[in-house]
């Protein structure tokens, strides 16, 4: 059950950002193994006051456009898994919305599976 959290600068269209939420969904259900529905997608739009980043670390040369993704999923995955969603992640995201390679910043955030309660109070995964 990935937690998704995708922070951009404000004044995007709805379409760019459904473009991009469905286009993180999408790498995930096809390198993660998360199930149809597993879909828990929360955007964040800033302005230039809360919206700091280093354009070329480290040695890249991110845009306006850039958008920070952090994921928080169980810790089961590969390095191969992780690797093959952070390439999927960016292919989707140059195919639709067509963000460049550089202005997609992923974080993974592992969690062991008893720390999600989807609901009531209850562990469901212990």
């Amino acid at each position: 059950m990935p937690l998704v959290r995708i922070s951009l600068r404000k004044g995007k269209p709805a379409g760019h950002i459904e473009a991009i939420r469905d286009g993180v969904y999408l790498a995930m259900r096809e390198t993660f193994n998360v199930p149809e529905n597993d879909r828990f997608i929360l955007v964040h739009e800033h302005d230039d006051t809360g919206f700091d980043y280093d354009p070329a670390y480290p040695g890249l040369a991110r845009t306006g456009d850039v958008v920070f993704i952090q994921i928080t999923a169980n810790n089961t995955r590969t390095v191969e898994q992780k690797q093959a969603l952070y390439r999927r992640i960016a292919d989707r995201l140059a195919e639709s919305p067509g963000l460049r390679g550089d202005d997609v910043f992923i974080s993974l955030v592992e969690v062991a599976k008893e720390n999600w309660s989807f609901g009531n109070g209850i562990a469901q995964y212990v």
